[in-house]
């Protein structure tokens, strides 16, 4: 069987090493390691990573995608369609639910866009008719995800990546996860591209010491995918305490 290094084996799927590491890390790629400690990877491992970027390109997340490998390695093909099915039906409920979130915040500007059109266009300060165009007071910001789907595997495996090892205790509204303080830079870019596609999570750091606080809160509607991009695999919502 021909054998690759982890660097051949990055050029030939096109995923990078630093991934292909916390797929080993996570339990969904396999390496063997040669004589002098380096890791060794055999031609099956590029079908397995196009299987795995398949089935994040459907959204699925990486805990799901190591219980369908799991089937998928069995070899039937019934029962990965059987096991595949339903996984996918909640992902499609899940983006309706965001779909229906987006329209409502579209049909807000509309409607907001429309108002300012009929307003006159005046040389004196605005008064109270051109300023009720922003309602009463700060508009809810949606419970919707911009974030195209087949970029949602990648987005959690990214915070899988970061978080790991952290140490989660529920909060009101969220969860604070507690981690080595030389993480905060990565933690902070990724909670800024986070706002860019979900604005309705509050993200708060805090650095300790060598510790790093991360409190994350989302409204009770967002709480589902709150879970899903920052519990970790098999948490019960419950957090984990020292």
């Amino acid at each position: 069987m021909t054998t690759m290094r982890i660097s051949q084996l990055a050029e030939r799927s096109g995923v990078p090493a630093t991934t292909l590491r916390f797929y080993e890390s996570s339990g969904l790629l396999a390496a063997e390691r040669s004589d002098a400690g380096y890791r060794l990877y055999g031609d099956d491992a590029v079908r397995r990573l196009g299987f795995i970027s398949a089935a994040k390109h459907l959204g699925l997340p990486l805990e799901e995608i190591a219980e369908l490998l799991a089937v998928w390695e069995a070899g039937a093909c019934a029962e990965v369609k059987a096991d595949l099915r339903p996984r996918l039906a909640n992902r499609l409920a899940e983006a309706d639910r965001r779909a229906a979130g987006l329209a409502e915040f579209s049909s807000m500007v509309r409607d907001t866009l429309s108002h300012l059109d009929t307003l006159p266009d005046r040389a004196e300060p605005c008064d109270a008719q051109c300023t009720s165009l922003l309602g009463s007071g700060p508009a809810p910001v949606p419970v919707a995800c911009t974030l195209a789907a087949g970029d949602m595997g990648d987005r959690v495996a990214q915070w899988q990546e970061v978080l790991a090892g952290a140490i989660r205790v529920t909060i009101p509204g969220g969860l604070r996860l507690t981690l080595p303080a030389d993480r905060a830079a990565a933690v902070a870019g990724l909670a800024a591209q986070e706002q860019e596609c979900c604005a309705f999570f509050d993200f708060r750091l805090h650095l300790d010491g060598p510790s790093l606080h991360l409190e994350v809160r989302a409204p009770e509607a967002g709480a589902g995918l709150l879970m899903e991009l920052f519990a970790a695999s098999g948490d019960d919502g419950q957090g984990q305490r020292p």
